[in-house]
């Protein structure tokens, strides 16, 4: 395995997040044009598989592309192909306070203070806390729903008393 290789694989396992190298973009670019521009078609049932698609390795070997890795490797394309770095986490993964208040971009503090409110779970272990990966996406897409909902209303009001003039 090449240097770089290693690397680039010790990160991932480190969830690091990885961003394609400059001189990868145009490729990575290419992939997500080619996948984004798949008509993807379904069987005549749900279960039915799409579409097949195959990885092959450099002796000619070709092994079927499941769905659930075909529509990972759509969404990891957009995103590298925008020049994005991304980063692969199992949702059981636990996480440490730090990892998780980057993760809602927080203070750790706050993170904390939300912890000691009950307002999202954790574990201790020892004397530090562990939060699961699931449960920290669960508590960022409310909070993500209820910031929507608040500016909505919010909006509304602003509308319905009359404000922003120089909008009418």
């Amino acid at each position: 395995m090449a240097p770089h290789a290693e690397t680039l694989e010790a990160d991932i396992k480190r969830m690091t997040p990885i961003a394609a190298a400059p001189a990868e973009r145009e490729d990575v670019s290419r992939i997500h044009r080619l996948i984004e521009g798949v008509e993807v078609v379904r069987g005549s049932s749900p279960e039915a598989p799409l579409r097949q698609f195959t990885l092959s390795d450099p002796s000619g070997r070709t092994v079927p592309i499941p769905a659930s890795v075909f529509y990972i490797l759509e969404r990891v394309a957009e995103v590298l192909a925008r020049g994005d770095a991304i980063t692969v986490v199992p949702v059981g993964k636990e996480m440490t306070t730090q990892q998780a208040a980057d993760l809602l971009n927080v203070s750790r503090q706050y993170l904390v203070r939300l912890l000691d409110e009950g307002k999202l779970a954790c574990t201790k272990v020892g004397r530090h806390r562990r939060l699961k990966m699931g449960d920290v996406l669960a508590f960022k897409e409310r909070r993500d729903h209820e910031r929507k909902d608040s500016l909505r209303n919010l909006a509304e009001l602003t509308e319905d008393l009359g404000g922003y003039d120089e909008l009418k």
